[in-house]
């Protein structure tokens, strides 16, 4: 998914527009040795706000400002815990389903499912996801502007007519992608601004493995993750000879990214024409590449160039980012629900107004639905 960047030129600062995530990421397992069989984990701007597994049976906040919540909503991590034990039960069930789909007894399987939504805080634009995986390949996905499921596989296809007849839940499912998860989302990044908004900037050093071996340029230490990094010749931007790597994530929470750049057919004489840079939030970090000083370590150990950095522009003010709290037809305050699965959305089972005394039933409805929605045993092979 691409963020969007507005860089700052000639030093005049503005403030960059950032698209916020809300994603949820349920796997269920079989077979998977030391793995809990169910793992339910939620992202805000890919930074984990929330955790809960079958050892343990307990949603949990990973982030001190997730306590926040309950100074509005009381029951909101016991109600997550008794919502993700019913996904838990119904992942069992799907997967046991999907074996028989494909024709499949034991053996290592996962079903995953992800949703939720983003939202640009600046057009103040939502757009939402949810689909499934199984096995690690697609199984299916909705398609919110057309309201049509997409089955990339035959074993998928019953799923698909099953949930396309129903226009009512997928009039819930598009009211959670684009009301109620930008909403809770908003919420978050209020009540973790100070560190979701904060801006850290990398080291970058050029790495050079041996005398034939491309030049990388490598940054540590940044934060967000919303960065990107690239090779210019003579000022302009370089594709050919550019291998761009994965942005990965540091043990602090930090991130890092490296970009490598073939050299072999350039003289050393013209090295100088080229630079790295690395750009977050509006921010130029521009990297020469100099021959002199330069070391390459033949037997292939890698040898670090202490790189010459020159920041082009100040860090723009970080806006404060404001949310409006969801109101319901009836004006109660109660917050909506978090974290509704894909079988709690297709039941309905969004509204703030359900009460912790119902949640048993709740759950019984969506192990009951399980059928509803990938039809039963008997019907698979059909």
């Amino acid at each position: 998914m691409k963020i969007l960047m507005i860089l700052l030129l000639l030093g005049v600062q503005e403030a960059a527009a950032v698209t916020h995530s809300l994603k949820y990421f349920l796997t269920g397992s079989s077979e998977v040795p030391n793995f809990p069989e169910f793992v339910a984990v939620g992202m805000v701007d890919d930074v984990q706000i929330y955790h809960y597994d079958s050892n343990t049976e307990k949603a949990e906040p990973t982030q001190d400002w997730m306590n926040k919540v309950t100074a509005e909503d009381p029951q909101y991590w016991e109600r997550n815990t008794a919502f993700s034990l019913g996904h838990q039960q119904t992942f069992k069930a799907s997967i046991e389903i999907a074996k028989q789909r494909f024709n499949q007894t034991g053996g290592v399987h996962t079903l995953q499912l992800m949703y939720g939504c983003e939202w640009d805080d600046e057009t103040d634009e939502v757009t939402g996801y949810d689909q499934y995986g199984y096995d690690g390949e697609d199984f299916i996905s909705l398609d919110l502007k057309t309201q049509t499921w997409i089955a990339p596989n035959q074993q998928a296809l019953i799923t698909k007519h099953k949930l396309d007849r129903s226009k009512a839940d997928l009039a819930r499912i598009k009211n959670y992608c684009t009301q109620i998860c930008p909403e809770w989302l908003k919420k978050y990044v209020n009540f973790g601004s100070s560190s979701l908004t904060r801006t850290v900037l990398p080291s970058v050093s050029l790495l050079q493995r041996s005398s034939s071996s491309p030049i990388t340029c490598h940054s540590t230490g940044f934060y967000p993750h919303r960065a990107e990094m690239f090779w210019k010749k003579d000022g302009e931007e370089l594709h050919e000879g550019v291998h761009k790597g994965e942005i990965l994530s540091n043990h602090d929470g930090t991130f890092q990214m490296s970009v490598d750049l073939d050299l072999s057919a350039v003289g050393s004489e013209d090295w100088d024409r080229y630079s790295c840079v690395f750009q977050l939030s509006g921010v130029n970090i521009t990297t020469k590449l100099k021959k002199a000083g330069f070391r390459s370590n033949e037997g292939g150990s890698l040898s670090v160039i202490i790189a010459v950095v020159a920041a082009v522009v100040v860090l723009a003010a970080v806006a404060v980012i404001g949310f409006i709290i969801y109101k319901k037809r009836t004006d109660k305050k109660t917050p909506p629900e978090n974290d509704p699965s894909t079988l709690q959305r297709l039941s309905g089972s969004t509204s703030s107004d359900e009460s912790i005394t119902s949640q048993t039933q709740l759950i019984q409805e969506k192990q009951n639905e399980v059928t509803s929605l990938h039809e039963d045993s008997a019907s698979l092979n059909t």
